[in-house]
């Protein structure tokens, strides 16, 4: 059967206490519907649309570039009510699957069991949990092991009430039934709301089998109502990110404390010192080691490379067996190729450190090429901007370039060139030669310090 799948997501979310919709609230630094999108892409769906209302504007040109249909839901009038205004986007044929957009967490495995319990149009699957405590949640009613109807928790007795196998509202309908079932709803209920849960007690009455499937886990079908619930789901993810990496060989020193934003493949004998997060999408080497509290996107790191703690790389491509930091920040543009060292409290952005060169501390490196073997003496920094354009610093190999420079670009200096000390330099220097450029020292004799009044 010819799959749909249809994601809820216009509620406006008034317990997150917030400006942006819930379905926009982050989880790993990306939206709570980007991660139900990112699973229904791998469902093999025909179609897939979104119910959307509060803050859909935002919602809408958000997901702009995704290959989805929507629905309005200008008021919020149930489960029910939603799936009614997107009926006319649903064929009469296949089935559709109906996921939430705060529900970011469902696994592609559990839904593939759910879909595939619906081999014809005359049975639906219905994605259910056994809680602990199932208070708030719809109770599934069963008579001699069979689904009979579903109860919310405000219209049921107390016997109903004592029922811990819960509704997770994820379920997926033949669209012939979607069509029949949906215009005959009513909302003579505690909310005054036409309920999707509804639909089950007409299946019953219309013969229809009634398949139930169940998580591997309970937050597999978690929802988020709030900010608490949004961390507490947060370090579920992280964890199973960690996880996984654990499970391709990575040494992650304390697992809670490690997040992962995105997506990152690693070599053999990697390790991740404590607080560090990964954004974008990082390729880690065999060997590479990350200090403590650092921050990489986006970066490619060959073998062998060490990030000393406390450093920030975006965009930064390393080399084999370079070492980089304490306190080091490479912004997008940075190479640094084989046996690179760049120090402490070095920034580099949108330049390229060529094999062994050496940055060791206090220096500023921006738009620069710097040859192979060549040192950077502490404190240097390229003036690659000048208010309006910026310009290039070419440093030759096996250059020393002294403590306290400033290389004011447009500016090339040699190979085996030299430059002294607190030199500020804005002419081209020769290979091999020595640049002094800083005003000449007066030793002025009785000199007197002023004093105040």
């Amino acid at each position: 059967m010819e799959l749909n799948v249809l994601i809820l997501a216009a509620g406006k979310g008034t317990r997150m206490k917030s400006i942006l919709p819930k379905v926009m609230q982050p989880l790993a630094a990306k939206p709570l519907l980007a991660h139900v999108l990112d699973t229904a892409k791998q469902l093999s769906a025909q179609r897939t649309i979104v119910v959307y209302g509060h803050g859909g504007e935002l919602v809408q040109t958000h997901f702009a570039n995704e290959a989805i249909g929507w629905a309005l839901q200008a008021e919020q009038k149930g489960t029910g009510h939603a799936v009614q205004v997107a009926l006319s986007q649903l064929p009469d044929t296949g089935k559709t699957l109906i996921l939430y957009g705060d529900v970011p967490l469902t696994s592609v495995d559990t839904l593939h069991k759910l879909m595939t319990s619906v081999v014809d149009d005359q049975s639906l699957a219905l994605l259910t949990v056994t809680l602990a405590n199932p208070s708030g949640y719809g109770r599934i009613v069963r008579e001699a092991g069979a689904v009979q109807r579903i109860v919310e928790q405000k219209d049921a007795s107390e016997a109903e009430k004592q029922i811990a196998e819960i509704n997770t509202g994820i379920m997926c309908v033949p669209n012939k039934y979607l069509h029949r079932w949906l215009p005959t709803l009513k909302n003579n209920n505690a909310q005054g709301e036409y309920y999707l849960t509804d639909i089950i007690a007409l299946a019953v009455a219309d013969g229809v089998t009634i398949h139930t499937q169940h998580p591997a886990s309970a937050w597999e079908v978690e929802g988020i109502n709030d900010k608490l619930q949004l961390a507490t789901l947060e370090r579920v993810y992280q964890r199973l990110q960690a996880e996984n990496l654990m499970r391709a060989g990575a040494t992650i020193i304390d697992p809670a404390r490690f997040d992962v934003r995105g997506t990152v493949t690693i070599g053999m004998d990697v390790s991740f010192d404590i607080n560090v997060i990964l954004e974008g999408h990082n390729q880690l080497g065999n060997g590479v080691q990350i200090g403590a509290n650092c921050m990489l996107k986006n970066c490619t790191l060959a073998d062998g490379v060490i990030v000393k703690a406390n450093s920030i790389l975006d965009g930064a491509e390393v080399g084999n067996n370079t070492d980089i930091g304490p306190f080091a920040r490479l912004r997008p543009g940075t190479k640094l190729a084989a046996n690179v060292h760049v120090g402490n409290f070095v920034e580099v952005k949108n330049s390229t450190l060529h094999e062994g060169a050496k940055a060791g501390h206090l220096s500023y490196l921006g738009d620069a090429d710097i040859g192979a073997r060549s040192n950077i003496g502490a404190g240097t920094i390229t003036c690659n901007y000048d208010g309006a354009n910026k310009s290039r610093t070419v440093i030759g190999a096996d250059a020393f370039i002294g403590s306290n420079a400033s290389l004011i670009a447009p500016v090339t200096i040699g190979d085996g060139a030299t430059t002294g000390a607190g030199s500020a330099i804005s002419k081209d220097v020769p290979p091999n030669s020595l640049a002094v450029a800083r005003g000449v020292q007066r030793n002025i004799d009785g000199w007197q310090r002023p004093q105040k009044a």
